[in-house]
């Protein structure tokens, strides 16, 4: 495997940071990760846009244009020949000292890893997943804006031990006031009432790009779609949940808090965007 490393392809074994960094020091940099299908980058350009506006929200200035950057990327997938991959594109603030001042950080870090990934086992697209809510609660937006893209995801992974102790794989996480954010690592969508309902990006949720891509297909199909506020008692008289992410994709969602969703079955309207999403994922891209 070659790793993208500061303008070189390197094998994995010798891909390595400093100590110094401020990314593993501080968790101080940004992130994407993103999917190619059968050699077609999804929505590349959206995610290359967020990251550039991630790195921007933390005052990080990513020394290559966009197009320098997509044409690394694209570098880093033929060294590897991956047709169907996972990409990881990190920047961090780069090497400075044991400080916190970012001056210090004379020049980011840059890396772009591009690898295979399954998040969830494949049984459990077909017959759904159980999750529960987390005790930990999500970031408060104004102390840290979770549209930030960030190296920083302590919240979302204490949020994941909460689910591993229940035995479960992922965690509806809530506001300080008890309204639904999102889960550790994927957005969150309901049917209720014959609509198709998710979280305002306000109220403490990433701005995901498949969570986009959903409540596009939904209002080219004509489906009902709306961001509202939710609380867990919207999530339980759901007819239908499922999450949406990068490496997720859409997956449905069956019970929750040990309580069954519906019929306990992946739903019709589940069923349908994600039948519409694998269409998209054929033409919404950067073909390389």
């Amino acid at each position: 495997m070659k790793i993208y490393l500061n303008g070189k392809l390197i094998s994995k074994e010798k891909a390595h940071i400093s100590v110094f960094d401020h990314g593993l020091l501080y968790g101080d940099g940004v992130f994407e990760g993103i999917r190619t299908y059968d050699g077609l980058i999804f929505r590349l350009k959206e995610h290359i846009d967020r990251l550039y506006k991630s790195a921007d929200a933390i005052k990080l200035n990513i020394p290559m244009t966009k197009i320098k950057m997509i044409e690394a990327i694209i570098k880093t997938l033929k060294a590897n020949k991956l047709k169907d991959s996972y990409i990881r594109l990190v920047i961090t603030r780069g090497v400075g000292d044991l400080g916190l001042d970012p001056r210090k950080c004379s020049k980011p870090t840059i890396f772009i890893i591009t690898d295979k990934i399954a998040l969830y086992p494949k049984e459990f697209y077909q017959k759904g997943l159980e999750i529960v809510t987390a005790p930990t609660r999500r970031n408060y937006p104004p102390a840290l804006d979770p549209r930030i893209k960030s190296l920083n995801y302590l919240n979302n992974i204490l949020a994941k031990l909460d689910a591993i102790k229940a035995g479960t794989d992922e965690a509806i996480m809530l506001t300080y006031n008890d309204y639904v954010a999102e889960c550790t690592g994927d957005n969150i969508f309901i049917v209720k009432d014959g609509e198709l309902l998710t979280p305002p990006v306000e109220v403490g949720a990433l701005e995901g790009i498949t969570r986009d891509a959903v409540i596009s297909i939904a209002k080219n199909i004509d489906m009902p779609v709306y961001e509202k506020m939710l609380k867990m008692e919207d999530v339980y008289a759901a007819t239908e949940v499922f999450l949406t992410g990068t490496a997720a994709e859409i997956i449905p969602v069956v019970k929750i808090d040990k309580r069954q969703i519906g019929d306990g079955k992946p739903g019709t309207i589940t069923l349908k965007l994600m039948g519409e999403f694998r269409k998209l994922t054929k033409v919404d891209g950067v073909r390389y």
